[in-house]
């Protein structure tokens, strides 16, 4: 058996889903690693505006909160002790913290990038806060939402010695169909993201406006008040977590929207696609390189350029429907759940221990300056 690790994360906020992406990917992974047999302790900065609206409590990590970075002092033999720490992108005042834990830290030391493509648009242009450009070599992993080139990027442009794709995940246990009454045709959850809205005009509210007789959703939060809905589209401010299942559960199609900076950067999968799939809810989505990769179009998901598209796919039988929905929730099941992640995260930390303890005694084996080719082929 595998000694348990000690890992301490920083994170953007695991204690609130409200506006942000990032509390149900670290709640699904943390969770996964804990029940891996690892003690895992969160911090987290103490924000108004996700303090306003908690709405998760671990079981599987201690959970602390911090309002400035001088108060990290007293987690410091802690950071010293662990095997392992991680920082994850949007974190406030995150190059400080990074800096801090790469020079005081024992163990490995990680950055999770859970918004890869926005992160290196930012470095090229030096307007980012949670990372800078001489920081990214310092870690020993960087663990990125996105594959492809991305990865190619982070190692060739900024020295980032080992990046590593950690694609978001799915728990199984929370994500499932969910007996309920259908109330839409077609459901969109997403918080308002201007490189988005022009996609979201076109595929669901055109198609609201050409089909007033059919029923459509769009939950999320900071959409402008000015934004014109028409009378067919329910909106809902926010969805919580514990909630999504019944949501996507009650929607015929899900539709799933991707941030400009990830379709140009391909290989990018959003949460939402996962959770939908594994919801048993169908999927139309816009397309970006490397969708392919993770669901097959026309048999585990359905792409879309138009309001046509999205009305033909509508219009399709129920099998049509079923079996899409049966494809993709098997698909993500098979390869994408937060057990998966979680076994590539320990192994990935396993080998950057073995890797960073050989180094220091000058014997650094051949089969420890790459990833092992297994961990190779996820990129």
């Amino acid at each position: 058996m595998t000694a348990a690790m000690r890992l301490i994360v920083f994170g953007l906020s695991i204690s609130s889903s409200w506006g942000n992406g990032h509390a149900t990917t670290y709640r699904a992974l943390l969770k996964a690693f804990a029940a891996r047999g690892h003690q895992i302790l969160f911090l987290e900065r103490d924000t108004p505006w996700y303090s306003d609206s908690r709405d998760f409590t671990p079981d599987f990590c201690a959970l602390h909160f911090y309002r400035r970075f001088d108060e990290l002092q007293r987690y410091a033999d802690a950071v010293r002790d662990a095997d392992a720490v991680m920082i994850g992108s949007f974190v406030p005042e995150g190059a400080e913290i990074g800096r801090w834990l790469c020079q005081n830290a024992r163990g490995v030391t990680a950055f999770y990038d859970i918004d890869t493509p926005v992160t290196l648009a930012k470095l090229e242009r030096n307007e980012i806060d949670y990372i800078d450009r001489s920081l990214v070599s310092e870690f020993d992993l960087y663990f990125s939402f996105s594959g492809g080139r991305s990865l190619t990027r982070l190692a060739e442009e900024y020295g980032a010695p080992a990046p590593r794709p950690l694609f978001c995940s799915v728990d199984p246990g929370v994500y499932r169909p969910r007996r309920v009454p259908l109330r839409w045709d077609l459901s969109y959850l997403g918080t308002y993201s201007s490189d988005r809205q022009p996609m979201l005009d076109r595929l669901l509210l055109e198609a609201a406006r050409q089909r007033p007789d059919w029923r459509f959703c769009v939950a999320g939060a900071q959409y402008p008040k000015e934004t014109r809905w028409p009378d067919n589209v329910e909106r809902i401010e926010h969805v919580p977590p514990d909630r999504h299942a019944e949501f996507y559960s009650a929607s015929r199609f899900s539709l799933n929207l991707t941030r400009a900076h990830m379709v140009a950067a391909g290989h990018s999968p959003s949460v939402r696609l996962f959770e939908a799939a594994a919801c048993g809810s169908p999927i139309i989505s816009d397309d970006w390189p490397g969708l392919s990769d993770f669901l097959v179009p026309g048999k585990e998901i359905v792409l879309a350029q138009r309001a046509d598209d999205v009305l033909r796919a509508l219009s399709e039988p129920n099998r049509f429907r079923a079996a899409l929905s049966n494809g993709a929730r098997r698909r993500i099941l098979a390869e994408h759940t937060a057990r998966h992640r979680a076994e590539e995260f320990e192994t990935h930390l396993r080998w950057a221990v073995t890797r960073k303890a050989t180094e220091k005694t000058g014997l650094r084996p051949p089969a420890m300056r790459n990833a092992p080719p297994d961990l190779v082929k996820l990129s």
